[in-house]
Order: structure tokens, then C-alpha cells, then sequence
């Protein structure tokens, strides 16, 4: 149990204010391997018509961080790579963060930090991924065999190498799917999932609503256009344009979705493909800066980082993570659930944002795992995933938490709104949120 309360503290940015300039992403695509952009490729696009909209120039930029689980192997170091490729200059530091699917939220804290700490003063940061290139890796029986080959000088070592190769050694390891098990509790991610569903009596019509929600509330979003100040359209080197998140099925009814088999409990479970976040490519970018970069640039923030909280749980419930994340930035501001005028929670499963629902209404849960007198109470669903979510619209493991701490703030804007919560569950058992303040 972690008693809360007791470790209330002030904001987490008690140094100086951190504002939101700006930000900018590319349409999420469904990975499609190999498909038309790399990380580094939809970094780079993202980047270039939200820096040439500013008024100063990429080389005044004091830092630049991204997000992102799995480059390419020649990108080791890949916001170093696109920070050079958007032309901030070689005197401009840049640097890769990674935590799982939190590494685009913790670029903007990274970055925030360094802002309150006084370190630098203006900051491009966000998160990447192209689920699309994941890797297919050799098997280690492989690997042996093709060590033992270079080994191997004379015609009859080759050949006697060669005659002990077996078939079963050339099966592929889908990277892909290593990186959504845990290695440590040896679930996946989906499992997980199933376990906090059973937790709170979750079924799978339930789930199957809120994944339909999901897809109407995208397509809702899309005919209004309310994403069209925040994508920025991409190209491929065929010309071929991508403007939208391509991941929505509109017309989704319970009758489809039951036909969707479970795909990580054979043959009970309720988690499908239907109620899960998709497999998807993009990159989402926001650009922080302090009160003296406002004034230097002469720069109109938007919004404002109150607060930011990491938080870690038993891995095999790692889907509450946004629960002992969020409740602690709540807890030392004083706010109660409903407080909060807009809440991103990202989708990567409806039993996980649903698990996450319950458990603040429990009190067993908010007193035992909380350290609480009693629940939390319940959230109000029209001021949550307004716009769908990592169902409808993709989960780009590194791009998702700058995603939804740039929509939250889009969101308030546009309803006139003060405050959001944007936050996340982690694979490996975390959770992180952040607390932001539109800027009229």
C-alpha cells in the first residue's frame, strides 16, 4: 500500500512556470510492415511545419527530446538524428527517451524540468514510433549456427556446419510481439488486461461498447474537424498523401464486434482486436518554453504544465497505472476527480480504461492500494476521450503521451475549458499523468 496523502507535496514544477507554445502530429496509421515512414521520417515531418510556423529559428531551440521505443538500428540516438535533420544546428543538444509506452510524456517532463530548473528555456519535445519497422530477429539457435559459420575456415568445417543446420533455426522472432509481453510477470500486455477486468467484473459487451464509443466519438471529431489544427499532413516518396487517422471503422456495432475472437485467452478471454488499441505508426511533437522564452520570441502560450507523476504498480495490473499516477497529482492540488474539466486517458484497451473507472469507485481499492479514506468516486465520461482514442485512432507506443497532453489542450480551447488530466498506463507496470491549464 503507498499512503498519498502523506507525500503530498507542491506542484512538481515549483521552479519556474513551464508554458505550451505549440504543437503539432502526423495522422496515426496502422503499421503495415514494412510501412512508407520510419521513426525518423515521421519526426521529421511532424517537425518542419510546426517549426517554420514560429518565430524564432530551429537553432535557437536550447534542447531537443524524443520519444521512442524502438528505432532503427542506424538511429540509435534518434532525436539527435531528426533534431540534425530539421536543422537545428550541430551546437543544439538532443537526446532519446524511452519509457515504453509514457516516452512521449517523458520527453515533455524531461523537458519541463530542465525548463523549471532553469537549465534551458526552450524546448521541442515529443515522441515517435513506426510499429511498422519493428524488427524480425533470428533466433538465438540461429545466431549460434552463424557464429559457428564465420568460425568455420576449411571446405569441411563449412560443410560439417552446414550439415547440422536445422529448419526450426530460420522460424522468425517477431520483435512486435516480445516488446507487448512483459518479461518479468511473462504476460502480455492483453493478459493483463483480462486479470483487471476479472478484477471488477468487467464483460466483454462492456468492453465492446466503449470500443464502439471510441470509433463514433473519432468519426464525430473528424466531420467537425476538429483535428485539423493539429495534424499536419504527410507524404510519402511515392506522393501518395495521408491526412486522417486511418484506424477508424465507422459503423461498429455489437453484432460485429462479438464475432471478433479473444486474442490473447484462448478461447474465454474478452480482450479482441476490436476492444484493443491498434498497431500504429506516428509522431506527435509540443514545444515548451519559459516565461523568458515568451518574452525573448515574443510567443503567445496556450496552456501550462501544472504537475506531472510517475507512478509504478504490480506489473500484472500495469493497465491501472493512470489510477496511482493521476491520484497523487489530484491528492497535493486538491482536486477531486470531477474537478477536472477534460480527461485523455489513453485507450490501449477498453477493460484497461474501464478497470481504471472502477477502481476509482472502490473504496476497497482506493483504501488499500491508494492509501485513502475512500473512493474517489466516478468520472464523468463526457468529459473523458471526447474525441476517441488509442482504439480508433492508434497507439504509437513512443508518440502517445505527447499525443494526449496536446489533444487535452486542444480540447480545452475549444470548449472554453480550464483544466485537463492526460495520462497512462506503462507495460512493464507504471503509470504517468500530467496536469494542464489552458492559457487564455
Amino acid at each position: 500500500m503507498r499512503d498519498y496523502i502523506s507525500m503530498a507535496t507542491d506542484s512538481m514544477y515549483n521552479g519556474r512556470p513551464v508554458y505550451i507554445v505549440d504543437g503539432s502530429r502526423t495522422p496515426f496509421l496502422k503499421a503495415a510492415a514494412p510501412g512508407p515512414f520510419a521513426a525518423a521520417d515521421l519526426a521529421l515531418q511532424a517537425g518542419r511545419p510546426l517549426l517554420a510556423r514560429q518565430p524564432f529559428e530551429a537553432e535557437q531551440l536550447d534542447e531537443v527530446i524524443l520519444g521512442c521505443v524502438g528505432p532503427e538500428a542506424d538511429e540509435a540516438n534518434i532525436g539527435r538524428v531528426v533534431s540534425l535533420r530539421l536543422g537545428c544546428g550541430e551546437s543544439v543538444p538532443a537526446w532519446t527517451v524511452a519509457r515504453n509506452c509514457a516516452s512521449g510524456m517523458q520527453a515533455l517532463d524531461s523537458a519541463a524540468t530542465n525548463i523549471a530548473f532553469g537549465r534551458s528555456d526552450l524546448i521541442l519535445a515529443g515522441g515517435t514510433e513506426s510499429m511498422s519497422h519493428a524488427p524480425v530477429l533470428f533466433s538465438d539457435s540461429f545466431v549460434t549456427w552463424l557464429s559457428n559459420w564465420a568460425r568455420a575456415k576449411s571446405i569441411s568445417q563449412k560443410l560439417s556446419v552446414l550439415g547440422k543446420l536445422k529448419l526450426s533455426s530460420l522460424a522468425p522472432v517477431i520483435g512486435l510481439l516480445k516488446g507487448l509481453k512483459d518479461p518479468v510477470v511473462g504476460l502480455s500486455m492483453g493478459q493483463t488486461t483480462e486479470k483487471i477486468a476479472w478484477r471488477f467484473g468487467i464483460n466483454r459487451e462492456q468492453m465492446d461498447l466503449f470500443a464502439i464509443r471510441s470509433h463514433d466519438r473519432l468519426a464525430a471529431a473528424i466531420d467537425n474537424g476538429y483535428f485539423d489544427d493539429e495534424l499536419v499532413p504527410i507524404y510519402d516518396t511515392r506522393g501518395n498523401s495521408f491526412t486522417e487517422d486511418d484506424g477508424l471503422r465507422r459503423g461498429s456495432t455489437l453484432e460485429k464486434l462479438a464475432k471478433l475472437r479473444p486474442v490473447f485467452d484462448k478461447p474465454t478471454g474478452m480482450v479482441t482486436a476490436g476492444n484493443s488499441a491498434q498497431i500504429t505508426d506516428g509522431c506527435a511533437w509540443v514545444i515548451l518554453a519559459s516565461e523568458e522564452a515568451l518574452q525573448k520570441y515574443q510567443l503567445k502560450p496556450r496552456g501550462k504544465l501544472l504537475d506531472a507523476n510517475w507512478a509504478g504498480l504490480d506489473p500484472t495490473q500495469m493497465g491501472l497505472g493512470p489510477v496511482h499516477a493521476s491520484t497523487p497529482i489530484l491528492t497535493r492540488n486538491g482536486l477531486g476527480l470531477n474537478d477536472i474539466d477534460y480527461w485523455e486517458i489513453n485507450e490501449a484497451f477498453a477493460g484497461q480504461v474501464l478497470g481504471c473507472l472502477a477502481a476509482w469507485e472502490s473504496d476497497q481499492y482506493c483504501k488499500e492500494e491508494l492509501g485513502l479514506d475512500r473512493a474517489m468516486g466516478s468520472l464523468d465520461q463526457e468529459r473523458l476521450n471526447l474525441d476517441g482514442g488509442g482504439i480508433s485512432m492508434g497507439h504509437p507506443v513512443g508518440a502517445s503521451g505527447a499525443r494526449i497532453v496536446l489533444h487535452a489542450l486542444n480540447v480545452l480551447e475549444r470548449n472554453d475549458w480550464n483544466r485537463a488530466m492526460a495520462t497512462l498506463c506503462i507495460g512493464g507496470g507504471q503509470g504517468g499523468a500530467m496536469l494542464v491549464e489552458r492559457v487564455a
